[in-house]
């Protein structure tokens, strides 16, 4: 039985596709836009339409931004030698929370899974190869999954043989867990205990 008019089902159903949200959120966010002035509602579309525009992939490190280059890339006070690599944009922004480390990134957009059907070739991992002429230092920082390790020994095994020093962050992240969801002081001390590969 419906129990909204199509207008209010269509916006809930739309709202409930988005990742974390269930129904009652959705429903919850679809009345609150419907009681909003109509001014706030356009603004709201247009910011959402604007960002899906403009938004890209940084040439540099592939984070996502509304600029050619990021703004940490761009930062010549980062130390543009050590290359953390991330699985997503959020994975970066939970390192850069912790406000301690320098360097800059690369994210991958994902992870090598066979299962399905992910690999190497559908994750930024050229774009990564290409920027290692004058690196010192890749920390890989994918997941602690089943996929973020076979990711993390898989670039250990192209880079190594270049000399260049391979390292993945501690233990003190739980297997099976997202970085996005980790506070500051675990990520730290992940960051801090790294090893070698």
């Amino acid at each position: 039985m419906e129990y909204y008019s199509a207008k209010i089902g269509a916006l809930i159903d739309e709202l409930a596709r988005l990742p974390g949200i269930g129904t009652k959120s959705a429903q919850r966010m679809a009345f609150h836009i419907v009681g909003l002035p109509e001014t706030q509602v356009k603004h709201l579309a247009d910011v959402l339409v604007d960002a899906r525009k403009n938004v890209k992939y940084c040439k540099c490190c592939c984070t996502l931004t509304d600029a050619d280059i990021c703004p940490i890339c761009d930062n010549p006070k980062r130390d543009h030698k050590t290359i953390m690599v991330v699985e997503t944009t959020r994975d970066l922004a939970a390192y850069e929370k912790t406000g301690k480390y320098d360097g800059v990134y690369h994210v991958l957009h994902g992870a090598i899974s066979p299962m399905l059907g992910i690999g190497p070739n559908d994750i930024r991992l050229k774009e990564l190869m290409v920027r290692l002429a004058d690196v010192d230092e890749v920390i890989v920082a994918t997941n602690p999954s089943l996929e973020g390790e076979a990711t993390a020994m898989y670039i250990s095994k192209l880079i190594k043989p270049s000399g260049i020093k391979v390292t993945r962050i501690a233990s003190g992240v739980p297997v099976g867990g997202d970085l996005e969801c980790i506070d500051e002081v675990t990520l730290l001390r992940a960051l801090e205990g790294r090893t070698e590969l």
